[in-house]
C-alpha cells in the first residue's frame, strides 16, 4: 500500500489511524509500544516517530510505502 503525505511528515500513530490498522490513538500507540510496527526495517518504539516520503513500514503483513 502507498501513502501520500500532504505535510513534510507524518507521526507514526498518525498514520496507523489514517490507513484504518488502528481505530484509535490509544491502540496505535499500544500497537508501537509492543513492537509490532517496523520503520525502514526495524521495530520502532517511537510512538511520534516522523515519517517521510520513502519511508517504509511494516505491520500485520502490510507494508506501507510513504510517499
Amino acid at each position: 500500500m502507498k501513502y501520500k503525505i500532504r505535510t513534510e511528515s507524518i507521526q507514526l500513530i498518525q498514520l496507523l489511524k489514517v490507513v484504518n490498522i488502528s481505530n484509535s490513538g490509544g491502540q496505535a500507540k499500544l500497537m508501537v509500544e509492543d513492537g509490532e510496527v517496523k520503520v525502514n526495517g526495524e521495530v520502532d518504539f517511537r510512538k511520534r516517530a516522523k515519517l517521510f516520503p520513502g519511508d517504509k513500514i511494516e505491520i500485520f503483513d502490510q507494508i506501507i510505502e510513504i510517499e
